[in-house]
């Protein structure tokens, strides 16, 4: 009885110890960190409508993207009908810099009903991109798709072009989301996280699913101190991931001035 009572006492000194030693936040805080910033991910890209595709030469081509051909869903290959000459080429990933498409219409209606149904559970969306007209920004890296297979060139969509100035985040096709609850056959509730993305830190360009986002903690933020005591691992989520990018990205830069 006596050993029962002294390893439940020896439990509760370590869980608190344990809280002790994670981070609390304000209420505003993980208001913040449960905010969606990266742009909404985007697989098939519209027909009708005017894109831009800029060469490695340097050269520009407007016209109508009428289809892609995809390896692991990141793009390898765009046919493109001139909108001047109605020409249509195929453009290879390797000859593309960049290209500004535009999605889907019925991707775009089917991704705003689904984050939408969340009814303010799971992510909370920034959904400036999701519900507007902007084109899709999508640039060339190389890179081994599930860090399996030889490196090779494709477009790839940048989904926070807005704080990107150190750790690049790109699209994922094949991601998996994580799934709401329904009760009595309602509407799903909750749900909609992403659990992998391809992230850049300097040249390189990997694939980070949620399983390795503990071991690629310390190479994604660990040169910022002050992030690192704010945010130390064991007081966040995989969830805060888009927000933490921000966070770290703001204030590296502050810090660099």
């Amino acid at each position: 009885m006596k050993l029962k009572i002294l390893s439940i006492v020896f439990m509760m000194a370590c869980g608190f110890a344990f809280a002790q030693d994670k981070v609390k936040y304000s209420d505003e805080e993980r208001d913040m960190l449960k905010t969606y910033f990266f742009n909404e991910g985007f697989n098939q890209p519209a027909t009708k409508k005017v894109s831009t595709v800029i060469m490695k030469d340097g050269s520009e081509h407007k016209g109508y993207c009428k289809g892609v051909i995809t390896k692991k869903g990141q793009i390898r290959e765009i046919v493109f009908k001139d909108s001047i000459t109605d020409k249509k080429e195929i453009y290879d990933a390797t000859q593309i810099a960049e290209a500004y498409l535009y999605a889907s219409g019925w991707e775009k209606f089917g991704k705003v009903s689904q984050k939408f149904s969340n009814y303010g559970m799971g992510r909370r969306n920034s959904t400036k991109k999701l519900t507007s007209n902007d084109q899709i920004y999508f640039v060339n890296q190389k890179v081994s798709l599930k860090n399996k297979k030889d490196e090779q060139e494709f477009l790839m969509q940048l989904i926070n072009p807005d704080f990107s100035q150190i750790i690049a985040v790109y699209h994922d096709p094949f991601a998996k989301e994580s799934k709401g609850f329904s009760i009595g056959g309602a509407p799903a509730i909750g749900g909609g996280v992403v659990k992998s993305y391809y992230v850049q830190k300097g040249d390189k360009v990997f694939w980070l699913p949620k399983s390795d986002f503990e071991e690629n903690y310390e190479l994604l933020f660990g040169d910022n101190a002050e992030f690192m005591k704010k945010y130390p691992y064991k007081s966040i989520n995989w969830d805060w991931f888009s927000a933490l990018v921000l966070a770290y990205t703001d204030m590296t830069l502050q810090k660099d001035q």
